[in-house]
């Protein structure tokens, strides 16, 4: 007689069978799981009933394809179930034999008690992928008994033909629609493949007779196709073996295979974490930036798994956005999950393993710095801006978890030095962190505006990344000494002779200057003597640099930012006494040097001309004078 599902327990499975679950592939992975359920309550059963008999290297899963019938099988020689366990698991949804066996375990616990699932709705994902499921089962001496449903009308349990211990389940597997290919699981390969990417380190064989090409018997050169049985699975994972166990090459190995990389990692961090939370992990940085890194669809995160079973193939909650580059996977045996595997529950297990693995890269870099720093540079190299952006997103929450980190062009040095290496090699009466913003090493080299710090022997940091002064504005001080940019009209080196001297000037001649910022697109303009070589520069006041500027202009928004700047001219340079007497005699020719000078500003900036050709006239109209 058919038996309905609980009212509660068909609307549940509804909802698991059309909205839970929305990546069908996981329906093996369940089934696979309780398989190993089953295998594990059977075996640690034997160890307190001497009447259960069981060797565990004879204990397996086995997977069968019947193309004909359309069905999967997947079957185990575990503790099986009987007609009250199938009436129970089975019927009733969310009832979990699993949970209550682990319930009754932790009542009495024994070493090496490791049970995947714990929630019992896994297996009515096969519901995804099947019109009807059948679960033929036994358990010890008892009668065996098949449960049949098609996850609609509910269900039947009645006597079967087992005459061995353990489950069978076969999945009658759905018709092809146009939207849906459900045949693809009748595919030796594809069943390959999902028990490599989900079930590979499930501790039991799991075992398929599978085509396969070998040399025919005596034939050096001959091939032939068989049918053998083949175990798909490796069951140890590599992070669960001790450390000193694997080796280079192998970590290299896995790494490449697993992540489609040609090259080595360029570090590999193992960590292995017991108490409250325990979980192992396996962590790598890549030796260069993956070709998607820095697309919108780069999608971060570890791979998650429960004992070997993986549960997720890239949780982002589990690395900070500044750590993205990491590649790598986490197994615990303590993760918490809703009613999925497939959806993460946001618990404080999960938390916890996410702040410890943070911890254990950022401790892992810095002993790279300290002790490797080579390695170290090819690192910052290539993953070096996704730390600074680190600093500078969220109103710089992580700046002083990531500062020691960092890294920047030194103008003593001629190579990246850290901040901390920055202060160490101050002068004496040098109170500041002096820096320059450009495209280029080489373009901040040349900018007027260094000139000055040069001369006071004061190292100068060489900005060249686009984030770099954000990220240094937003940690603001280092060892309680602030960031100056040399650009910034404030910047203060002068003596006070120098200062009265320079005062005196701009003084004299406030009416010229008034003048020349009425007519230019500046809140100032002043005589200087910071400048050596160079006529002009621009400086800057105010929150926004120059640099800046540029940066969030060259972004995709309709924002227009401009800089306060101020044009700043050499009062040692000819061009000084040029435009002093042009003021007295010539104002209309004074306003054509006077653009010239702004724009030859703007080149040095790197900043655009607003009218080229306007420019190319004036310096052709002065030339032939």
């Amino acid at each position: 007689m058919k038996k309905q599902f609980k009212s509660e327990s068909k609307r549940l499975l509804d909802l698991m069978i059309h909205s839970i679950y929305t990546n069908k592939d996981i329906f093996l992975r369940e089934l696979i799981s309780n398989a190993s359920d089953a295998l594990d309550k059977l075996y640690y059963q034997s160890l307190t009933d001497k009447k259960i008999k069981v060797r565990k290297n004879t204990l397996k899963i086995e997977l069968s394809l019947d193309k004909d019938k359309r069905s999967i099988t997947i079957s185990d020689n575990g503790c099986g179930m009987n007609k009250e366990e199938l009436e129970t698991n089975l019927g009733t949804i969310a009832k979990s034999g699993t949970l209550a066996f682990k319930e009754m375990m932790d009542k009495d616990p024994k070493d090496g008690v490791d049970i995947i699932g714990q929630f019992g709705v896994g297996f009515y994902s096969a519901f995804m992928v099947s019109k009807k499921i059948e679960v033929d089962s036994k358990k010890d001496d008892e009668d065996s008994y098949i449960w049949i449903s098609d996850g609609v009308d509910g269900y039947t349990i009645k006597k079967s033909t087992k005459d061995t211990r353990g489950t069978s389940i076969t999945l009658y597997l759905k018709d092809d629609t146009d939207d849906e290919n459900y045949s693809n699981y009748l595919d030796e390969y594809k069943i390959n493949e999902l028990v490599k990417k989900y079930s590979d380190y499930i501790s039991y064989p799991i075992k398929m007779e599978c085509l396969t090409r070998k040399l025919k018997e005596g034939s050096k050169d001959e091939y032939e196709d068989v049918r053998e049985v083949q175990t798909l699975n490796s069951m140890v994972p590599i992070w669960k073996k001790p450390a000193g166990e694997v080796t280079d090459d192998e970590y290299n190995s896995f790494y490449k295979d697993r992540y489609y990389d040609f090259n080595d990692p360029l570090k590999v961090i193992t960590t292995s974490v017991e108490g409250m939370t325990s979980y192992k992990a396996i962590l790598f940085i890549p030796s260069k930036v993956p070709y998607d890194f820095y697309n919108k669809d780069y999608e971060k995160g570890l791979a998650l798994y429960s004992n070997g079973v993986m549960i997720m193939d890239k949780c982002k909650e589990l690395v900070p956005d500044y750590f993205s580059f990491i590649k790598g996977v986490v197994d615990t045996e303590d993760l918490s999950l809703n009613i999925s595997r497939e959806m993460l529950q946001q618990t404080k297990t999960v938390e916890i393993i996410a702040k410890n693995i943070e911890n254990k890269i950022n401790k892992e870099l810095l002993k790279m710095l300290k002790e490797d720093r080579e390695t170290y540079n090819k690192f910052y190299e290539a993953f070096g801006t996704g730390l600074k952006f680190g600093v500078y997103n969220n109103f710089g929450m992580n700046k002083d978890k990531l500062k020691d980190l960092l890294m920047f062009y030194s103008a003593k040095n001629k190579k990246n030095i850290t901040l901390s290496e920055y202060v160490k090699g101050m002068k004496k009466d040098q109170t500041e962190i002096y820096y320059a913003s450009g495209n280029s090493v080489e373009a901040i080299d040349k900018l007027p505006q260094v000139e000055q710090v040069k001369d006071k022997d004061y190292d100068i940091l060489y900005l060249t990344d686009y984030v770099d002064e954000f990220c240094l504005n937003t940690l603001m001080k280092y060892d309680e000494k602030s960031f100056k940019n040399v650009s910034d009209g404030k910047l203060d080196l002068e003596s006070d002779k120098e200062k009265e001297k320079i005062k005196k000037e701009n003084d004299e001649h406030k009416e010229l200057l008034d003048f020349l910022k009425d007519n230019l697109d500046v809140c100032e303009v002043r005589f200087t003597n910071k400048l050596k070589k160079h006529p002009v520069c621009f400086t800057s006041r105010g929150e926004v640099s120059i640099e800046m500027e540029k940066v969030i202009n060259a972004m995709p928004t309709d924002e227009n930012i401009k800089s306060e700047k101020i044009l700043e001219i050499n009062k040692n340079h000819k061009i000084a006494d040029k435009i002093k007497k042009l003021y007295k005699n010539d104002k209309d020719e004074l306003l054509k040097y006077a653009k010239i000078l702004y724009n030859e500003a703007c080149l040095i900036e790197g900043l655009p001309v607003e009218d080229p050709v306007e420019l190319s006239n004036l310096i052709s109209e002065i030339m032939a004078k």
